[in-house]
């Protein structure tokens, strides 16, 4: 079995693995994923999915973005040993325009037997919706 910290790892390096599917791996069969501060109605504040799931919704956002560089991360292993708290940058390039972004995540995983099972991301919804250019959309998010 993986332990927490070399999974963390394993999943930071597949982030800009040229196949997607690599970073779906690192998940379990079935995960739960949070986001607290996702904008309303532009991407879902939870999602419970399958790792298949997950691996073609990796795939379909591979087809518009490319992320190029991880930088910045840090690992914190908790007095839990399931849990795991990382901090990292992704820089990144839209393929259409060739416009390059920068994203910051912080994730709180938690990992059973050796996989991401579920996790808690924390991302800045305005960086995100620049990227993906969808700001007007996340502006009448937020004024309706």
């Amino acid at each position: 079995m993986v332990a927490p910290r070399a999974l963390v790892e394993r999943f930071l390096q597949s982030v800009t693995a040229p196949d997607p599917g690599d970073l779906a791996d690192c998940f379990a069969d079935r995960v739960v994923i949070e986001m607290p501060f996702a904008p309303p109605g532009l991407v879902p504040s939870r999602l419970e999915a399958t790792r298949e799931e997950l691996r073609a919704r990796y795939a379909a956002g591979a087809s518009v973005r490319r992320y190029t560089e991880v930088t910045d991360a840090s690992i914190h292993e908790t007095a839990d040993p399931s849990t795991v708290i990382v901090e990292f940058s992704v820089r990144g390039t839209m393929l259409a325009t060739e416009e390059e972004f920068a994203l910051r995540f912080v994730m709180v995983m938690t990992i059973r037997d050796g996989q991401i099972a579920h996790t808690r991301d924390y991302a800045d919804p305005i960086a995100g919706a620049r990227a993906l250019g969808r700001l007007p959309e996340l502006v009448a998010s937020l004024s309706g």
